[in-house]
């Protein structure tokens, strides 16, 4: 080999395609700041996000379960943490910013409120005359103003290419012509991502970059694979039941006939991990075919077209609604989980009634400057405070407050084996 072999990309090894967002042309932040002598742009973002305290608050934030009913259940946290592996490991293959797809999958659910959808559903409930609430706006707010860290700005200064891809995880907020989207059709843009769009473009009508679109697929796959695993260990649904799923039966039948009397915990691993695989490499394929096809010179090339480069086949495509349709039949609408689910409510409910009433039963960092429930800024600092609560700290604020507080244990149902 003329050149030694010293150029050759081996297997894993990091290199970034002509498409893939550079931290050195980066938009940068919007307030300037000097550059790190060690670490591009997106290392700072990333960085930025481990050390804030919204991040140190998803250990304690709910998945699907409460996060007491054991230590095996995922919790937002761990969630995120599987995201960023994945994300990682698409980005690698594609040649795309490893740092920046990391950043944004550990930043897609800071904005996630206690006991997980349940408590968005409910503060969106309560806050519905104020604006509602979206956690993905809810992520911005705490990026942008909510934690007070630094010595010259309020959130984390982060670049463009992250609040661009943060804003937009799930795809455009505007049709190319201005109007919404189908999914803020009814509701509208959030506020608070008007409000900062208005002082730095983040360019709503259009796809988001690359990395963004990793971390959404990344998120897709954790979800799939995890919640099946945690329904599965928490005996939601048997393993047998999964031959309602094509994809699912045939992976089933797959470890069966490697691995014949294969203990039960480890072929439910097993499955998680081929889900994750399969899913992984299909992204990859598809997401090189349509690169190829679209031949992008760089990152904005992928976000004025007209699709999502980064996506599933529409194989595996089908295979992903079959099972979120699966899950939602027989885990997020379990008896067991709906029950815990009212009552969570309950609790968001409750504390945002006393706190929007009578706003100095906050601590004073939240209460200060309010002039009382008039105020037309109480509403929402109060969903910021709720907002940022652990499950633990809310129940802990309920009881506080309340003489008796719901009981979010549940019990399993016993006589379900795989």
């Amino acid at each position: 080999m003329a050149d030694g072999g010293w150029n050759v990309r081996r297997t894993g090894e990091r290199w970034r395609a002509p498409y893939g967002s550079d931290p050195f042309a980066s938009r940068g932040r919007l307030i300037p700041e000097s550059p790190s002598p060690t670490r591009t742009d997106f290392q700072r973002d990333r960085d930025r996000i481990v050390h804030s305290a919204a991040f140190r608050r998803l250990k304690h934030k709910t998945q699907v379960f409460v996060h007491h009913e054991g230590d095996h259940y995922r919790t937002r946290l761990t969630h995120t943490l599987e995201v960023s592996q994945i994300a990682r490991a698409l980005a690698r293959a594609l040649g795309l910013d490893e740092d920046l797809a990391e950043a944004l999958a550990l930043a897609h659910d800071l904005g996630h409120t206690p006991f997980g959808h349940t408590g968005e559903d409910a503060l969106h409930a309560c806050m519905a005359e104020h604006g509602g609430f979206d956690h993905n706006a809810q992520a911005l707010r705490l990026v942008t103003r909510l934690e007070r860290r630094y010595a010259t700005f309020d959130g984390l200064n982060l670049t463009w290419e992250t609040l661009e891809g943060l804003v937009k995880h799930n795809g455009p907020l505007l049709t190319r012509d201005g109007r919404p989207t189908p999914h803020y059709a009814a509701s509208g843009i959030p506020v608070a991502i008007t409000e900062y769009n208005a002082v730095n473009d983040l360019e709503l009508a259009t796809l988001a970059g690359p990395e963004a679109q990793v971390a959404a697929l990344a998120d897709d796959i954790a979800y799939d694979a995890h919640d099946l695993d945690d329904g599965l260990r928490a005996d939601l649904f048997r393993l047998d039941d999964l031959a309602e799923v094509p994809f699912l039966a045939g992976l089933l039948d797959e470890i069966r006939r490697t691995y014949p009397g294969l203990e039960r915990s480890r072929v439910v691993h097993e499955l998680a991990r081929r889900v994750i695989t399969r899913f992984v490499e299909d992204v990859i394929v598809e997401a090189e075919r349509r690169l190829s096809a679209l031949q992008p010179a760089d990152a904005v090339a992928i976000r004025h077209a007209s699709a999502p480069v980064v996506a599933f086949s529409a194989a595996m495509a089908a295979a992903d609604r079959d099972i979120k349709t699966f899950l939602f039949a027989r885990m997020y609408r379990h008896p067991g989980v709906m029950a815990v689910r009212r009552r969570a409510a309950s609790i968001v409910e409750d504390l945002f009634a006393t706190f929007r009433r009578d706003p100095t039963r906050m601590p004073e960092e939240w209460s200060a400057g309010l002039s009382g429930s008039d105020d037309p800024r109480t509403p929402r600092r109060v969903a910021d405070f709720i907002a940022g609560m652990t499950d633990n700290y809310a129940v802990s604020q309920h009881r506080r407050l309340f003489p008796e507080t719901p009981d979010l244990h549940w019990v399993i149902w016993p006589g379900l084996e795989g």
